[in-house]
């Protein structure tokens, strides 16, 4: 691991260190954003305020109306998201999302709560999505969709992490190789990138979810 990085611990994996301190950052800026609003709002709120607004209209143009019980969770997994490629970008820090076993967490828990939502709502026919259309296509259709299904986790979890590792590991080769005012358009864009995979990762997990609410025919 490379030497600069602060918080290395040899007990510790780098990624469960960062995930805490980014938990930590986004706890403090959730108290800083919610005291005293009853007198006046402060700095900290209005910016919040501005990010939580746009993920709730996200979710509704997604989702709909009847998606707002998911939004703690989205909101929470797009704020978390976008501070952990964010924090990669300080020279000696490192992004929680930069390995794949956050990735993958995150990834299975949307995966496992789009079935559980499927199976409340929908109960046993939700699995009817599975079957096909007629009964003599199962043996075809069965393993198409269970497939389809698996790889969506898979999906999640490796192009966010690939974007974020890759997208790291070219600005610090780009900051070695060449003088510094260079590479700030190249920063730029690793920051445009760590937004747009916040929103591809939130975007995503959504209509998975959207998706399970919905009845198949």
């Amino acid at each position: 691991m490379h030497p600069l990085l602060f918080f290395h611990n040899q007990f510790i994996p780098d990624h469960v260190t960062y995930t805490f301190l980014v938990m930590a950052i986004l706890a403090l800026l959730g108290f800083l954003a919610t005291r005293r609003m009853d007198i006046y709002p402060n700095k900290v709120q209005n910016v919040m305020e501005v990010f939580v607004n746009a993920f709730h209209n996200l979710l509704i143009d997604t989702m709909g109306e009847h998606g707002k019980k998911f939004f703690p969770l989205i909101a929470t997994i797009g704020f978390f998201i976008l501070f952990s490629n964010l924090i990669g970008l300080i020279p000696g820090f490192e992004s929680p999302t930069a390995s794949l076993n956050t990735t993958v967490a995150m990834a299975l828990v949307v995966f496992f709560l789009t079935h559980i939502v499927g199976v409340q709502i929908q109960g046993m026919k939700y699995f009817k999505q599975f079957l096909g259309p007629v009964w003599w296509l199962i043996p075809l259709m069965m393993p198409i969709e269970i497939i389809s299904h698996l790889s969506r986790p898979l999906s999640l979890s490796v192009r966010l992490f690939g974007n974020i590792q890759g997208g790291h590991i070219v600005v610090a080769v780009i900051f070695v190789l060449v003088p510094l005012l260079i590479p700030l358009p190249i920063l730029i864009l690793k920051i445009l990138i760590s937004v747009i995979q916040t929103l591809v990762f939130m975007l995503l997990s959504m209509m998975y979810i959207a998706g399970a609410m919905e009845e198949h025919h």
